[in-house]
């Protein structure tokens, strides 16, 4: 037997077809309250789209803990081989409307919401070790680069260049970006990467920098533009197929976390800024500690619910995990939740995909949202400090230590002219083999190609401070493409696997 047709508010309808009028013929009525409630409801359907990553596929899985790690944190996790918990990962475009294809030239957004039994553990990254900029103060600015141009409403190459060749810093990742691995074949076939320098401590108060990493289970696979293109003139939506027919399958996508860790005294002496969102770190001095699997077998039964309104934020972490000195992220530790309440609502956290699943008492008071009762252990403790016993209190034992390095902001300012070119140096010259070098020229002539000779130049200028080969393939590139010479470029398999290499 069928559910009956309720109103919102469970009473029950007669009709979900006929507006009410007055006699057969006549106007519709006022009264028709649920005709109203349909059409405002539909009016309000959609929400503000996220400035940044708005496209985006999201899963449910379980993360479980192969490794022991409870050396370097105190996360109760961590604590045993085994422990497990739910996750929801949220994988995106950077550039790109709700609208935009998928299988774009963009960095992919790579977030994991942990529910651990101490609250939600948010990590925010990409399919990137690095990000083109290192101090939130040039985020807004980057990020406008990225998107239409006021007067054109069209993207501006120009723009890009322009910003890029005044902050020699993005080469970096201008270089991941313009190289095979730009356009991943899904996310499925991706690594994924906290980025930013995090920090955990243990029970003893001991302190250690960390790199998250989760290493994709399945082949890394890329598409050339060729192959990219195809693909977006039969669908605009791979990724979202791909992925959600896969889990659906029974075909579940796995990655491994990993760390990288490095002692908190060796953070002055390692001979490179650790804080800085555009290097990475060497990984023969920081190797990779595996830490546990993580699983996505669940597609959400309401994308809207819980992919749509995922918020996550670095600013949502656990006893044992901490912060660092990295610009971007503390830029970010306020930027993302604030966005999150300005486009979800004031009490975005309490939506089913955002909610702990651990008990939560809280002293935030009414607002837009106010859907859930108060959480404070006492029904007149609406504030805090109180004389309620029962009522929420702070715990010190889960403090932070000290930052030894707190009082010294400017300690890892870039002083090095030469330093941003230093590891694109190395990856351009050995980490990319010949044909990878022959693919990096012709997509970043071809990206630069609608740019102005003055913006061309200057990026020029940039390339050749990387290494002479870089910027005289980009312009030999750039000449064979206005010639049409372009046959000679080695092509890439649409399912070819690209290698891990032992510096990512």
């Amino acid at each position: 037997m069928s559910k009956r047709l309720t109103t919102t508010a469970g009473a029950p309808m007669p009709t979900n077809e006929t507006s009410a009028t007055a006699g057969a013929r006549g106007p519709v009525l006022l009264e028709d309250y649920q005709l109203i409630e349909k059409l405002a409801h539909q009016n309000r359907e959609r929400i503000p789209e996220r400035v940044v990553h708005a496209k985006g596929w999201g899963a449910k899985g379980t993360f479980t803990v192969t490794h022991d790690i409870s050396r370097y944190t105190s996360a109760a996790i961590f604590s045993k081989v085994g422990n497990t918990c739910d996750i929801l990962s949220r994988w995106s475009t950077v550039a790109g409307e709700q609208g935009a294809a998928d299988a774009e030239r963009d960095v992919r957004g790579f977030s994991v919401k942990f529910y651990t039994e101490e609250g939600n553990w948010d990590v925010v990254g990409n399919n990137t070790p690095i990000f083109f900029i290192r101090d939130a103060y040039k985020f807004p600015d980057f990020i406008r680069t990225q998107k239409r141009h006021p007067q054109t409403n069209l993207r501006s190459p120009e723009a890009m260049f322009d910003f890029w060749a005044a902050q020699p810093e993005s080469v970096h990742q201008v270089t991941i970006l313009m190289s095979d691995r730009g356009i991943p074949q899904n996310p499925m076939h991706m690594h994924g990467y906290g980025s930013h320098t995090y920090s955990m401590f243990n029970d003893k108060g001991e302190r250690h920098w960390v790199k998250f990493h989760f290493r994709c289970q399945q082949p890394i696979r890329n598409y050339t533009n060729e192959q990219a293109e195809e693909i977006i003139g039969k669908t605009r939506e791979s990724y979202q197929e791909d992925l959600f027919n896969a889990i659906e399958e029974g075909n579940f996508p796995k990655w491994e976390l990993n760390i990288q860790v490095m002692a908190e005294e060796d953070a002055e002496t390692c001979g490179f800024n650790p804080f800085d969102l555009t290097k990475v770190w060497p990984h023969a001095a920081f190797p990779l500690i595996p830490v546990g699997m993580l699983e996505f077998n669940e597609n959400p039964e309401n994308y809207f619910q819980y992919v749509e309104n995922a918020a996550y934020s670095p600013s949502n972490k656990i006893p044992g995990i901490g912060f660092s000195p990295d610009k971007m992220l503390q830029g970010r530790i306020f930027a993302y939740a604030d966005a999150h309440r300005y486009r979800l609502g004031t009490h975005y956290e309490q939506l089913p995909a955002n909610r702990a699943k651990s008990e939560t008492h809280f002293y935030h008071k009414d607002g837009s949202m106010r859907f859930f009762p108060q959480k404070t252990g006492h029904p007149d403790a609406y504030y805090e400090p109180n004389q309620y016993e029962e009522a929420a209190r702070p715990d010190p034992s889960v403090a932070e230590p000290p930052l030894r390095i707190s009082g010294d902001a400017d300690r890892y300012v870039q002083e090095d002219k030469d330093a941003d070119y230093v590891q694109p140096r190395a990856l351009y010259a050995e980490v990319l083999g010949d044909d990878e070098r022959a693919r990096l020229h012709l997509n970043m002539a071809r990206a630069m190609s609608p740019c102005s000779t003055s913006v061309k130049e200057r990026w020029y200028a940039v390339l050749g401070r990387v290494h002479p080969d870089y910027e005289a393939g980009v312009r030999k590139a750039a000449e064979d493409l206005k010639s049409g010479n372009i046959d000679t470029y080695p092509g890439i398999p649409v399912t070819g696997d690209t290698p891990v290499r032992a510096a990512e």
